[in-house]
């Protein structure tokens, strides 16, 4: 089987390649020459048949992921596929299963079925709910166990799994000797640190990281290496645990790139804003310029209730520096699991901010929209204006509430509006730009 990089360096163009040049309003000359040279992934799973692929990486549209996934709490499958399409209507780039709840599998393949976007998942999730149901105990998982839920997610269609390479003995020991405030948030990492402590042994994901490459080789996964000692907090940003695991993942990056498989790094988490940048800048040197993937991340840990805001801001930050993959955080982030509403509010927000971002980053195209916008709003144009927004149907409802029907202006500022006040003083309409 060969894939998209594995052909993007033997100079082949895929159908793939065109579909998102013609998305990006790149050429597909561009999408093949990032592929090759690795700052540019294309998740596109062969098995994965309703999918309208992407592109995430350098000189593209900054891309948002939202989660969604059921609980034990929660374990309602149709609820799950409704907020599904609320992240495909909010207008997300691709989504990731994080079920935890019963029926994993059948919850996947239903979820893969009904997507266009490109579906990522946490196959160790799974293996941790399995081995509980099977043999009782989490800790009773084994290496083949694992890596037969991997395989299990990539022969369904999955097009990019997040697997933690980086969390080793080596990272675990230091990690004893220089205790955190939060310690180890990741579910996945957490998970393998306990199970590399409790039998004295190498994470398999590591040692047997040949092994991933085969199973991602077979059907074209995409590896996003995870962070698994991402901070989660402020206080324990930038330590030496999420700096030694970076290392590592930057030499798994080179061992992926060698064998033909497609690569995407994850990064924090909680970060102070006057941290964002650094850690965008170190990923980058020492990942080669590999896609970067952050959650957030967020810049304050008082904001429960509101942490797509504080996501969001740190967002914008991160893709202006170089980040190419915002993961969204909703309102529900540290307080329980989000429905459908948070997912729309937590999408939108992180499409703020990989917007501002673009804008920032010179992207072709970014600017003219919120061009457009204001001649608009010039115009006094609000079926324009609606169009325009990047939620049209929040807006218009807005709009509909605030104001008596047939207003010109708007309420706020009524006949003292001042773009019809200049307007008419000046003699002009919209301005000529």
């Amino acid at each position: 089987m060969t894939t998209q990089r594995s052909k993007a360096c033997a100079g082949i163009v895929t159908k793939e390649m065109e579909f998102v040049a013609e998305r990006e309003g790149v050429t597909p000359e561009f999408i093949r020459q990032g592929l090759a040279d690795g700052v540019l992934a294309l998740p596109a799973n062969i098995n994965h048949k309703s999918l309208q692929p992407g592109v995430v990486g350098k000189g593209t549209r900054t891309k948002v992921n939202a989660n969604i996934g059921t609980s034990t709490d929660f374990p309602d499958t149709d609820d799950l596929l409704a907020k599904l399409a609320e992240v495909i209507d909010a207008g997300a780039d691709a989504v990731m299963d994080l079920s935890t709840g019963p029926n994993i599998s059948a919850t996947r393949r239903r979820i893969l079925e009904a997507c266009p976007l490109p579906v990522g998942t946490v196959p160790v999730y799974q293996a941790m709910a399995d081995a509980h149901a099977n043999y009782g105990a989490m800790l009773k998982l084994t290496a083949d166990d694992l890596f037969a839920v991997i395989e299990e997610h990539a022969a369904d269609g999955v097009d990019f799994l997040t697997i933690h390479c980086g969390v080793t003995r080596q990272v675990v020991e230091a990690l004893k000797k220089r205790r955190r405030v939060t310690d180890i948030v990741s579910r996945g990492g957490a998970f393998l640190a306990g199970w590399m402590l409790h039998y004295d042994c190498e994470n398999p994901l590591y040692e047997q990281y040949d092994r991933l490459l085969d199973i991602a080789l077979r059907y074209d996964v995409t590896l996003s290496l995870g962070d698994g000692l991402r901070p989660g907090c402020l206080a324990d940003a930038t330590d030496a645990a999420q700096i030694q695991e970076l290392l590592i993942l930057g030499e798994l990056v080179e061992r992926a790139w060698a064998r033909g498989v497609q690569v995407i790094v994850e990064g924090p988490g909680h970060v102070p804003l006057h941290q964002v940048q650094t850690n965008v800048q170190i990923q980058k040197a020492l990942c080669k310029n590999a896609p970067f993937y952050v959650l957030g991340p967020l810049v304050t840990d008082v904001a429960p209730g509101y942490d797509h805001i504080t996501a969001a801001i740190g967002g914008a930050l991160a893709a202006w520096a170089g980040a190419d993959f915002l993961c969204y955080v909703t309102p529900a982030e540290h307080l329980g699991l989000p429905d459908a509403k948070d997912v729309r509010d937590g999408v939108m927000a992180t499409r703020i901010a990989a917007h501002a971002a673009d804008i920032a980053k010179g992207l072709p195209g970014a600017l003219e929209w919120d061009l457009s916008m204001a001649k608009a709003r010039k115009a006094l144009d609000w079926p324009g204006q609606v169009a325009l927004a990047i939620d049209p149907a929040h807006a218009a409802a807005v709009r509909k509430e605030k104001n008596p029907e047939h207003r010109q202006e708007c309420s706020m500022c009524g006949e003292f509006c001042a773009m019809k006040v200049v307007a008419d003083a000046l003699g002009t309409d919209v301005p000529d730009c």
